[in-house]
């Protein structure tokens, strides 16, 4: 008989992890292409470096050339791991949504979680632009917290059918996107054009600073995620079957909506509204690796970061010099899948 699967057991942690035997081989093969595209990345530009150099300098080691560690560690390493680190976040929070609801065109995005990030992030920059950096992912977790009550509370009829959700969820996006525009209309020039310049999803000019504010984030909500990767599983099951089988339901949804809200509202207040990521990610993972969240929620996180990673080289190369935000690319290829997804889920 063919075991396709591990099992990794803490005693005393409590902890139990079933995992598909295809995820080590599938994670490291990603992690592999990630570090290319960073790579090529970094490497890229109007000053060119080789990629060896780049290996080089990023490890410490000399290089043929000293201006390039001013240019790699100041200039393009921190956009490149924003850019990881942002798909990641965004692709784990699409992940939980779409287990959380039970509904496969689940994400930040499409149920307002990013635009209720978006307008509370847009009115600090726009009403309060004294106000520190540190201080922009807490704005835009209140407002991704906001958003998502808003929607689930709305869509909440004796349970959360997935096309009431997804109304309800653009409705909700639709208003804080009209807000946002409000705030853009009555605001001043300079404030407007950096508000609209992270509106289209973009790593440009992101440095070490921004890396500190959103690295938090991920420390405590990435293993959250991972922690509670079982209980959505349950979930999955049904509200009675969890039930059944000892599950919190309400406790562990809370904190599964916590965690999402948590990861979409820091990325989103680090590098705009970067969409369709959510949606993505995690579709893509289950054909590597299967549903179960275990192996799920890692694979989908770096599936994310190569998304968001390959979108910015993408967006700065094909039309050079001009440098097109890494938002409007994933917007390009992700509203075609959306439609597909819509179509294929269209009877359930």
């Amino acid at each position: 008989m063919k075991i396709s699967w591990f099992v990794i057991r803490s005693n005393s942690l409590r902890l139990s992890f079933r995992i598909d035997r295809r995820v080590p081989l599938v994670l490291l093969l990603l992690l592999i292409m990630t570090l290319i595209v960073m790579v090529i990345s970094v490497g890229y530009g109007e000053y060119p470096i080789p990629h060896l150099d780049v290996v080089k300098t990023v490890l410490g080691l000399q290089s043929s050339n000293s201006d390039y560690v001013f240019v790699i560690h100041t200039l393009r390493l921190p956009r490149v791991i924003i850019a990881f680190m942002v798909g990641t976040a965004l692709a784990i929070a699409g992940t939980l949504l779409q287990g959380l609801t039970r509904n496969p065109l689940a994400a930040p995005e499409i149920v307002g979680v990013e635009a209720g990030a978006g307008l509370a992030a847009v009115a600090l920059i726009v009403l309060f632009p004294s106000i520190p950096i540190l201080f922009l992912p807490i704005a835009a977790f209140a407002g991704a917290a906001i958003a998502a009550l808003l929607v689930y509370g709305l869509a909440w009829e004796q349970g959360s059918a997935p096309i009431r959700l997804i109304l309800v969820g653009v409705g909700v996006g639709a208003i804080a996107s009209a807000f946002t525009t409000l705030m853009i209309t009555f605001g001043n020039i300079y404030d407007v054009s950096q508000a609209l310049v992270w509106l289209a999803g973009s790593v440009y000019g992101r440095n070490w600073e921004h890396v500190q504010a959103l690295l938090p984030w991920l420390v405590v909500f990435i293993p959250a995620s991972l922690l509670l990767a079982r209980e959505l599983n349950t979930l999955n099951l049904g509200d009675q079957v969890a039930r059944s089988l000892g599950s919190s339901v309400e406790w562990q949804r809370a904190l599964l909506l916590i965690t999402c809200v948590a990861l979409s509202g820091a990325s989103v207040a680090t590098a705009g509204t970067i969409g369709f990521v959510g949606l993505m990610a995690p579709h893509l993972a289950r054909q590597l690796v299967g549903n179960a969240h275990e192996g799920l929620i890692p694979t989908a996180a770096l599936v994310g970061g190569l998304i968001v990673a390959l979108a910015d080289l993408l967006g700065r190369s094909l039309f050079a010099p001009i440098e097109i935000p890494c938002g409007v690319i994933t917007a390009v290829v992700g509203a075609p899948y959306f439609l597909y997804l819509l179509y294929r889920n269209r009877n359930t």
